[in-house]
């Protein structure tokens, strides 16, 4: 009969060995240039770090980011109009998306949602 002290040795040193073995054995023995070389999302690893970023590029993700928080908090707002006063959910669901609204034409007029000149 085995002691605890066996059975736990055995436990890690049988997956350490598997997981040796296949690692040895699914090693790649060519490395690729290019397989080897960094991808930066499109720039090239081998110019300057510091390049100029677009600045419309970034208002446009941080907009998406705002307005997809946004419907994240409007989905419960369904389950929660069984529960609540109809009158108060009306008043609170309506001044949210009013809000919402207003961001999204302050947006729209500042010119932030103007991808192309």
């Amino acid at each position: 009969m085995l002691t605890l002290s066996t059975s736990i040795l055995i436990s890690f040193i049988v997956p350490m060995t598997i997981m040796l073995i296949a690692t040895m054995l699914s090693k790649k023995l060519t490395n690729d240039r290019e397989k080897s070389s960094p991808f930066e999302c499109g720039f090239d690893p081998k110019s300057s770090a510091r390049m100029p970023f677009s600045l419309r590029f970034f208002l446009i993700a941080v907009i998406f980011l705002i307005f997809d928080v946004e419907i994240a908090l409007i989905l419960p707002i369904v389950i929660i109009m069984k529960t609540s006063n109809i009158v108060m959910w009306t008043l609170s669901t309506m001044f949210f998306i009013m809000v919402l609204l207003g961001g999204l034409y302050y947006e729209w007029n500042w010119g932030a949602l103007q991808w192309a000149d």
